[in-house]
């Protein structure tokens, strides 16, 4: 009778470990983008790579309640959490456009623990670039 030939486990039955929670993350950057209907919060590593983000959508709030400071307060408190889980102690903020959750956002990610090297604001400012439309006549 034939030997039976031990089976190497295949890629089905071993657990894949994911890679999302190995990595550990001394200093990061938390760029902070502001609309007035919205506020997304986006932690990503030294090199640029996102390692969490939220936003007020995806905290829960719906509607005209997105733009609010409290929604952008939640919202960066949700994305930083994952991250301190990661060793996170040291970032830098970088805060984009004129929203009303900008302060807030800023506050809640003070407030969080992490140690903040700079703030800078990347908002976007035209040298007149585009010619602005006609006026309306009414």
């Amino acid at each position: 009778m034939a030997k039976a030939i031990p089976k190497i486990s295949s890629r089905r039955n071993g657990r894949i470990s994911s890679r999302k929670g190995a990595r550990r993350i001394p200093k990061g950057v938390i760029h902070v983008q502001a609309s007035f209907n919205n506020t997304i919060v986006t932690v990503t590593d030294v090199r640029g790579r996102v390692v969490s983000w939220s936003s007020a959508g995806t905290s829960g709030f719906k509607g005209t309640r997105r733009g609010t400071p409290f929604a952008a307060q939640t919202t960066a408190a949700n994305a930083i959490r994952t991250v301190e889980d990661q060793g996170m102690q040291r970032a830098e903020v970088m805060i984009k456009g004129p929203g009303l959750g900008r302060d807030a956002a800023l506050r809640a990610i003070h407030r969080s623990g992490i140690l903040l090297t700079f703030v800078r604001d990347v908002t976007p400012m035209p040298h007149n670039g585009c010619r602005p439309p006609k006026k309306r006549r009414v």
